[in-house]
């Protein structure tokens, strides 16, 4: 009875056996985990080519702003390349209308009537441009990158130059010309080889600041050259009052000249801009301050200011991709790096709001100027204005001419070289 209950039971357990083991046989094993979808491909990337002619510091911030650009731009990559600033205004000339060029360059907008003339060179971008970006900027500033009612370019900075005094000697800045006389003569003793004040009065873009107090100016509307305007003469004939009856000038300064006497402490004070800053010497404390009025004028002295502007090539592919680039350039973010770092005097009026900038004194200096700066003439026919106005200087300082005789004289050179210039454009 046993061995039949037996026999049983070991066939019911081969039965289960088999049974188990068949269900596993026919179960699939488990799946592995399904694998990442590979990653789409990275879509086209936009280069962009920026030239320049930074240098230093002013370099460095640049790169800086592209760097940061690149890192949050989306498919667009930019490039920069700094050319030698001697050949870069023929560079440009050369190689942009011909599609060798940058999609960006920055530059001065003292060339930028002459390269609209000559076409495919500066695309024309108030296509692109709103009102919210025209008000981010200081208006002469925009209106620098104006050429006949069309904006060519974003105002990136401005230079101009200021007052700059030695501290020790001015303690207090003149805000008159009256004051300025007053005390340049204290400070003037021509035989120890000293002055009260020093710059290159003889340099035609110096001179600038008293025409343009005097209301004069190089072209009337047309353009039409202006330079032996009355207001112009009355600037130089005032020059010459500081010259030979108040005796506070050095005669015939030069760079070097200038430099050496302020370094000295043989100037105490004297005009000129950021670019002289570097060559001041670290035992002279200065200080800066804006050009004072003039009281026979009844106006501020108004220099000359160039605006660099950063334009698109005509012939780039990358116009939009271009614009979006400048327009980070120029906004309030780039111009704290480009200000703090660069050293330079962005057109973007928020940024001196911060605190860092606004605490500046260069900075703040060039930014008080800047309010009664007079925009240098953007004309192509400005280039032809330079050496004759040099010659008319020259002569009246050598005394060969009088400021109305050598005036006249630039007059009509300027007049016979536009006219020529009219000739050949078509």
């Amino acid at each position: 009875m046993r061995s039949h209950v037996l026999k049983h039971w070991l066939a019911a357990l081969l039965l289960c056996a088999s049974a188990a083991c068949s269900e596993r046989s026919t179960t699939p094993p488990p799946s592995a985990p399904p694998a990442t979808p590979p990653a789409a491909p990275a879509g086209p990337v936009t280069e962009l080519l920026v030239w320049h002619s930074y240098r230093a510091a002013e370099k460095a911030a640049l790169e800086k702003v592209v760097a940061s650009y690149n890192q949050t731009a989306k498919g667009v990559k930019v490039n920069t390349l700094a050319v030698p600033y001697d050949a870069f205004a023929d560079k440009i000339t050369a190689a942009v209308p011909r599609g060798n060029g940058p999609d960006v360059f920055i530059f001065a907008q003292d060339r930028m009537g002459g390269w609209v003339e000559a076409g495919n060179t500066i695309e024309p971008i108030d296509f692109f441009l709103d009102d919210a970006t025209k008000a981010r900027y200081l208006p002469t500033t925009l209106e620098a990158m104006v050429y006949r009612g069309t904006t060519y370019g974003l105002p990136l900075n401005y230079k101009s130059i200021t007052m700059i005094y030695n501290k020790k000697l001015v303690p207090t800045p003149p805000k008159t010309s009256a004051e300025l006389v007053a005390t340049a003569k204290k400070l003037t003793d021509k035989k120890a080889g000293k002055f009260g004040l020093a710059y290159s009065y003889g340099d035609f873009y110096y001179h600038a600041a008293l025409m343009n107090a005097f209301g004069g100016k190089v072209f009337a509307p047309g353009p039409e050259p202006t330079l032996n305007d009355p207001a112009n003469v009355k600037s130089v004939e005032y020059l010459m009052k500081w010259v030979e009856k108040d005796g506070i000038l050095p005669l015939e300064p030069s760079t070097a000249l200038i430099t050496a006497l302020f370094n000295e402490g043989k100037a105490a004070i004297i005009f000129n801009g950021p670019w002289f800053l570097g060559e001041i010497a670290p035992t002279v404390e200065y200080g800066l301050a804006v050009l004072p009025v003039i009281d026979e004028a009844k106006s501020p002295m108004k220099p000359w200011m160039t605006v660099e502007g950063a334009y698109i090539s005509a012939p780039s592919k990358n116009k939009e991709a271009a614009y979006a680039f400048i327009k980070h350039l120029t906004d309030v973010e780039a111009a704290s790096v480009l200000a703090l770092e660069g050293r330079q005097s962005p057109a973007n009026k928020a940024v001196y709001e911060d605190a860092k900038v606004a605490a500046d004194p260069v900075l703040k200096a060039f930014r008080d100027q800047v309010e009664v700066a007079v925009p240098m003439p953007n004309l192509p026919e400005m280039t032809m204005v330079w050496t004759p106005a040099t010659t008319a200087m020259n002569a009246i300082l050598k005394k060969s001419s009088t400021p109305r005789a050598a005036l006249d004289e630039a007059q009509k050179a300027v007049a016979k070289d536009v006219a020529t210039l009219r000739k050949k454009t078509p």
